[in-house]
């Protein structure tokens, strides 16, 4: 077995190495999440908590790990009655980014179960994990349905198979770990909400901490059996440090004063729910516990709540995550005492924002310049360029799919054969059967019953009788924009009603699970401004630093696209692409730019690619040059007023196919 690197020696990352802890001394906190950067020891880290937490006492024989103090009267080993105990050490169990869902639950012969009558479980990875750790890597990367069994296992509890009637459940209590990097994709806030806790890990800038990392690193690897016998003694101090923390924990007392601290602090910033104060009065007696205290003070408190609220406070992706630690010592010492009267006219009793700051917090001082029609005129940047212009408040957009039905990753936009969905016919079960189609398993089974010898009321099924349900439910797709950057889309402020309409796209992508691109042209050349990536606030900050100015290169945009396509069908066949271009449709950078353009268009319908112009065009006279670029692509054109969700109806419903619309 290979020797873990040990808990104490992990350097620096003392937020994520106190969450753990919190964990491991009250597992109904509801485990942690950390997030960072690559490289920052999360993984490290988590592997090395296994090794602190105390022996269990498990029934000998039972796959369930039950107390044998307390079995689980619908163990599916049990019932169990007075045996042999054994103590082990509690399991660290990893779940896999390609885990199926029987991987994570357990398998039930279905086959077995209705022609036996036997009913056969093989537990999973809930059951290996329950009075121990469930560590996911990049759980961002989870399909939802599994994030969502996952979750809904920790707080219940209990973990529930059920399938054709047939029913397992068993106990399934551990400690949940999840690590991702934020750069590759967020999880939704509802997801969000369900870990106890979150960690914002970051390598260090300090150049003599980064050396004693790499020391300890390489001494580790040279001899990882010597290196964890220097902190053994550390580590035995800490492990019994948890211990005694254990003990005391149903000792410690949460007063009133505390519980008002937490409930005026989860008001005062605004978080939904109930969970965040049931969150933090479980962290702030768990610390009280760890420091050998059994009464809660403010301190632990504060600590609770830059703990369990940063992540809870996010209301869409691109929210930056993150706590006003003035703000909570200002909440903290107002809802402290017997002052029951806060100034009403404070924001949560939180006083009046200062003088300094505009509506958004920001520099009231800092107010663009203005022209002569009085709208803010952009900063002057490098010759022929002008500064980023701000996004437009986003709206709900209207659906946009892809036609016919695909095979790619589980998703919210376009149709797909999937493992979950409705039912819409059935198949041969090629391999483990799924999910059962009983109509059709009996219609095949049932001409062969005089043949097989039926006696009785039954059927006699065989395996070429079972079939399958095939199911349709909904994909992710690749959303490629494609944005005009020129000089022509800045022109009355249109810019920023353009990059409000595509902020508006990202969220419906980031909501329906798409993997997103930029692509920009401007000047005399198109660049990609963010490769295809599941991390939607990371093109959004893109988005909003993208200056305007030049020609309109508008072929060497569809190029690129082109180009960005054809990579992604080789890395990941599956997914279905949704090219979205942004442009007012007029295209004057470089030789011939409008016969190129209409080529590189056709050459994209060509290979039908699925795609829609969003005509940013305005004014009282119209070109409609927007709309014949979705003809030569084969897509759709609609206008920024047609995006609404609620504009008028007749929008499109097939993204091919359909008439190219424009505005009259």
């Amino acid at each position: 077995m290979t020797t873990p690197f040990p808990f104490t020696a992990v350097v620096g990352q003392d937020d994520l190495r106190l969450a753990l802890l919190l964990n491991a001394i009250s597992p109904a906190v509801g485990g942690v999440l950390v997030r960072g950067e690559k490289g920052t020891a999360k993984s490290t880290a988590v592997r090395a908590l296994s090794a602190l937490l105390p022996e269990v006492n498990v029934v000998a024989g039972c796959r369930f790990s039950c107390d044998p103090a307390s079995p689980d009267p619908t163990c599916p080993d049990g019932p169990h009655t007075v045996e042999a105990a054994e103590a082990r050490a509690a399991r660290m169990v990893e779940l896999p980014v390609g885990a199926s869902e029987d991987r994570l639950v357990g398998a039930l012969d279905i086959e077995r179960a209705l022609a036996e009558g036997v009913k056969s479980f093989e537990p999973g990875l809930l059951a290996q994990a329950h009075r121990g750790i469930l560590y996911v890597d990049e759980v961002n990367l989870l399909h939802d349905h599994l994030v969502d069994v996952l979750l809904d296992a920790a707080a219940m509890g209990a973990s529930y198979v059920e399938r054709e009637g047939v029913s397992v459940r068993h106990a399934a209590r551990f400690l949940l770990v999840g690590t991702m990097n934020p750069e590759e994709g967020e999880l939704r806030p509802q997801l969000l909400d369900r870990f106890g806790l979150t960690v914002e890990v970051a390598a260090s800038r300090e150049p003599d901490q980064r050396v004693e990392v790499v020391r300890r690193r390489l001494a580790y690897d040279d001899d990882p059996a010597a290196f964890a016998a220097r902190w053994a003694d550390e580590e035995s101090a800490v492990r019994q440090r948890v211990v005694a923390a254990r003990e005391l924990l149903p000792k410690v007392r949460l007063g009133d004063g505390a519980l008002k601290q937490i409930a005026a602090t989860c008001a005062a910033f605004e978080v939904d729910g109930m969970r965040a104060d049931i969150v933090m009065a479980r962290t702030a007696t768990a610390l009280a516990a760890l420091d050998g205290r059994s009464d809660v003070l403010a301190e632990d408190v504060r600590q609770a709540a830059l703990l369990a609220l940063p992540h809870r406070r996010r209301r869409n992706p691109f929210d930056a995550p993150g706590l006003d630690e003035d703000k909570l010592d200002r909440t903290l010492e107002e809802s402290a005492g017997d002052d029951d009267d806060p100034d009403p006219d404070g924001p949560g009793g939180g006083g009046q924002p200062s003088p300094e700051e505009g509506p958004q917090g920001g520099d009231a001082g800092a107010q663009p310049e203005s022209g002569e029609d009085g709208e803010p005129r952009p900063a002057a940047g490098k010759a022929g360029e002008q500064a980023p212009a701000l996004a437009a408040e986003p709206f709900r957009t209207k659906a946009l799919t892809v036609p016919g039905v695909g095979a790619g990753a589980a998703g919210r936009r376009s149709r797909a054969r999937t493992e979950r969905g409705r039912t819409t016919g059935a198949l041969r079960p090629r391999g483990a059967l799924t999910k059962l189609h009983l109509a059709a398993t009996v219609r095949a089974a049932a001409p062969h019953q005089r043949v097989r010898g039926r006696s009785g009321p039954g059927l006699v099924l065989r395996r070429d009788d079972l079939r399958q349900a095939a199911r349709e439910g909904r994909e992710g797709n690749l959303v490629l924009f494609v944005v005009d950057a020129s000089g022509s889309m800045a022109a009355r402020q249109r810019m920023s009603a353009v990059k409000g309409a595509v902020l508006s796209l990202l969220l419906d992508a980031y909501q329906r699970r798409d993997k997103v691109g930029l692509v920009t042209f401007r000047g005399t050349a198109a660049e990609v401004a963010l490769p295809p990536t599941s991390s939607v606030d990371a093109a959004a900050a893109r988005l909003e630093s993208l200056p305007t100015g030049g020609r309109t290169p508008l072929a060497a945009g569809l190029l690129k696209a082109h180009d960005v396509l054809r990579v992604e069908r080789l890395r990941d066949p599956s997914r279905r692409a949704l090219l979205v271009v942004v442009t007012d449709g007029r295209a004057t950078g470089g030789p011939e730019p409008v016969a190129l353009a209409g080529r590189a268009a056709r050459l994209l319908g060509a290979e039908s690619v699925a795609s829609v112009v969003v005509d940013c065009e305005s004014g009282p006279v119209r070109l409609g040059l927007a709309g014949r670029l979705a003809e030569e692509l084969e897509g759709t054109a609609v206008t920024l007023e047609e995006l609404r969700a609620d504009a008028i109806a007749g929008l499109v419903r097939d993204v091919r196919g359909t008439t190219s619309r424009r505005a009259a």
